[in-house]
């Protein structure tokens, strides 16, 4: 066997990647000259590198990740033509139009050096923006255009484990570019103001180091939690067995005489 297929065993190695989706509400002339007059956004749903371009309005995006994915596939609801859509190269996004919100499955296929199994995400397509309830809000086509893009995103880390010799040249020869420490980019009005619906300022969202160590704390917080949870619930069930155990001697005894 090559030393290229042979596991590096008791290394991981991960990268970061966000997956998601961009919309932007449709202009009432693209509607009426649209096959789909009923749609009313425009988005784009993509698995990208978390580091976003030093310029421009893009999020995340500034690698290109065809050097460990070769494939990104998307199943998009059922009343789309063809919907399941697969993307075989950089960048691994697609655009539609649209007018409701649904679950998108997105399957990562890796290149065949790594040896991995396809990894399968789930987004929920968003186009309206947050409000403070944390419920979409569906403003007035003109406040939704001032308002600007809706953007939901979700960070991750692909982790690969143990991986072949060759794979792992392949991905030491790509570092990542690193998050800024912090936000360089104005945060859109209505992110940043979830309860108002007001003119927009502008602004993209942008992953850092600072949101990956804070999301990092929430789900240490939330593992705990859990743990503490799961000993609860234990501990509950460890003494109702218990108490069965006495009662079930109890009817033995009863029987018995």
């Amino acid at each position: 066997m090559s030393n290229d297929r042979v596991r590096v065993r008791g290394l991981s190695i991960f990268r970061p990647i966000i997956y998601g989706n961009t919309a932007v509400v449709l202009t009432q002339k693209e509607r009426d000259a649209s096959l789909t007059p009923d749609h009313t956004h425009r988005w784009t749903v993509a698995v990208r590198s978390a580091a976003s371009p030093p310029d421009g309005d893009q999020v995340g995006g500034a690698d290109d990740l065809s050097y460990f994915i070769k494939r990104v596939s998307f199943k998009l609801h059922d009343t789309y033509p063809n919907p399941s859509r697969n993307v075989d190269k950089s960048p691994f996004e697609l655009t539609e139009t649209g007018w409701g919100e649904f679950e998108i499955q997105i399957r990562i296929t890796f290149v065949t050096e790594s040896g991995e199994k396809a990894a399968t995400l789930y987004h929920h397509l968003k186009l309206h923006p947050w409000t403070a309830s944390g419920e979409p809000e569906i403003p007035p086509l003109d406040v939704a255009m001032k308002l600007g893009p809706v953007h939901s995103w979700q960070y991750d880390e692909v982790v690969f484990n143990d991986p072949y010799q060759n794979f792992l040249n392949i991905l030491t020869s790509h570092p990542p570019t690193p998050l800024p420490k912090s936000k360089r980019k104005p945060v859109p009005f209505h992110l940043a103001h979830p309860a108002s619906l007001e003119a927009s300022k502008g602004g993209t969202p942008e992953f850092t180091t600072q949101m990956a160590r804070e999301e990092e704390e929430r789900l240490k917080e939330a593992r705990t939690r859990v743990v503490e949870e799961q000993e609860k619930w234990r501990a509950m069930l460890i003494e109702k067995e218990n108490e069965l155990m006495d009662l079930q001697k109890r009817v033995n005894g009863i029987e018995a005489a």
